[in-house]
């Protein structure tokens, strides 16, 4: 999903969904799928959570704070809470922040999720407090500690806004070729901004144009292998002593 430029048309200003396999929502206008076709959770485990030191540095007393770049289905939050249940401490609590531009329905979001038995509690959770017009800000509640941000808009725009600070970022737009502007040195220059010091981000992403971006935003980046056939995934700290 990786490409070593940036060279491509605007984004575009909607999103119309396909279905491949019965249940793997594909998108036409951006050109892409929104996990990978292998295991879009275990890619999620690898990448995102793994790639963040993840869930390791959640426990912990006091508040965890995850931004993530495009909600899509919901796959990644559904599964980082699966684990968050399975490792929290006493008196921890995780807000995921998550920014998307064309919020999915409800009943997509069951349909793209409904593959994986191992997160259905949390699709359920999910589905049943989602909005039945998700626009603006979805800010949901859920027991034991979690609390869900979903907020509408063009990612620039809406990070800028954001109040922060984020602990840990998943950069998980759609490939850098299909949609630059979520990989520009701009937004991640915003990123970096609204992140603690020490704070991390990983991402399937492996472009040169993205490495390059993130090490000029302030993070210090490295290399790591990808999930399934993809050969790297980069995942970085947030440095005041330089990029390395």
């Amino acid at each position: 999903m990786s490409t070593e430029n940036s060279e491509s048309a605007p984004a575009p200003d909607r999103q119309t969904l396909e279905w491949h396999e019965g249940d793997m929502p594909y998108s036409q206008e951006f050109g892409d799928h929104f996990y990978c076709r292998e295991d879009g959770r275990l890619e999620c485990g690898h990448v995102f959570l793994e790639g963040n030191s993840l869930p390791e540095r959640w426990r912990r007393p006091g508040t965890f704070r995850i931004g993530e770049l495009g909600f899509g289905t919901g796959l990644n939050f559904c599964e980082t809470w699966r684990q968050w249940k399975e490792t929290r401490v006493e008196d921890a609590s995780l807000h995921f922040i998550s920014f998307e531009r064309f919020p999915m329905n409800a009943g997509d979001i069951d349909r793209a999720l409904s593959r994986w038995p191992e997160i259905e509690a949390e699709r359920l959770g999910l589905c049943a407090d989602w909005p039945k017009q998700p626009s603006g800000c979805i800010d949901l509640d859920f027991a034991g500690g979690m609390r869900l941000t979903v907020i509408c808009g063009t990612a620039f725009e809406e990070v800028a806004r954001s109040d922060g600070p984020f602990d840990a970022w998943y950069l998980d737009g759609f490939a850098p070729k299909r949609n630059p502007d979520m990989w520009s040195e701009e937004i991640m220059r915003l990123v970096c901004d609204k992140t603690v010091e020490t704070g991390t981000f990983a991402t399937y992403a492996a472009a040169g144009f993205v490495r390059r971006n993130l090490q000029a935003a302030g993070f210090s980046v490295e290399r790591r292998p990808g999930f399934g056939n993809k050969r790297e995934m980069l995942r970085g700290v947030k440095s005041t002593f330089g990029v390395v």
